[in-house]
C-alpha cells in the first residue's frame, strides 16, 4: 500500500488509529467534565443564611477553582476538535508551521499538538520568559 502524500511518513495506520481514539476519548472527558462541574461553577450567593463567613470564602475559592478548571478544558477541548477535524482533511500529524511530521511520541503525550517540537520551541523563544 503506497502512503498518502500527506499523511505523516513515520505514523503507521495503527499508530494514526490509537492517536484518534485517544482524541476521541479525551473529547467525551473533557465534554463530561464540562456538563458535571457546571454546577459547581455557579456564582456563589453571598445572602446564604445557612453557611458561615468562612464557609462562604471556601465555596467562592472552590468556585474560582472550578472556573479556571472549566476555562483550561474549554481550551484544550477546542483544540481536541480542531485535531480530530485535522483527522478528517489527512492532516493530523503533520507540523501546522513547517509541515513535517509531528513525532508519535509527541502526539501520544500530547495528541492535540499542531507543531513539531522544533517549531514549538522557536514559538516559545519568540515569546520569551513565561509570566
Amino acid at each position: 500500500m503506497v502512503p498518502s502524500p500527506n499523511l505523516p511518513e513515520d505514523l503507521t495506520r495503527s499508530q494514526r488509529n490509537e492517536l484518534k481514539g485517544d482524541l476521541q476519548v479525551m473529547r467525551g472527558e473533557l465534554e463530561r467534565f464540562l456538563v458535571l462541574s457546571r454546577e459547581s461553577a455557579a456564582v456563589v450567593e453571598l445572602d446564604q443564611t445557612k453557611i458561615g463567613r468562612v464557609s462562604r470564602m471556601d465555596a467562592m475559592q472552590n468556585q474560582k477553582m472550578v472556573e479556571a478548571n472549566r476555562r483550561e478544558a474549554e481550551m484544550r477541548l477546542r483544540l481536541v476538535k480542531a485535531a480530530l477535524n485535522r483527522f478528517d482533511r489527512d492532516e493530523y500529524g503533520l507540523c501546522a508551521e513547517c509541515e513535517e511530521p509531528v513525532a508519535f511520541r509527541r502526539l501520544k503525550a500530547k495528541p492535540e499538538v499542531r507543531l513539531c517540537i522544533g517549531c514549538q520551541r522557536e514559538l516559545e523563544s519568540r515569546r520569551g520568559p513565561s509570566r
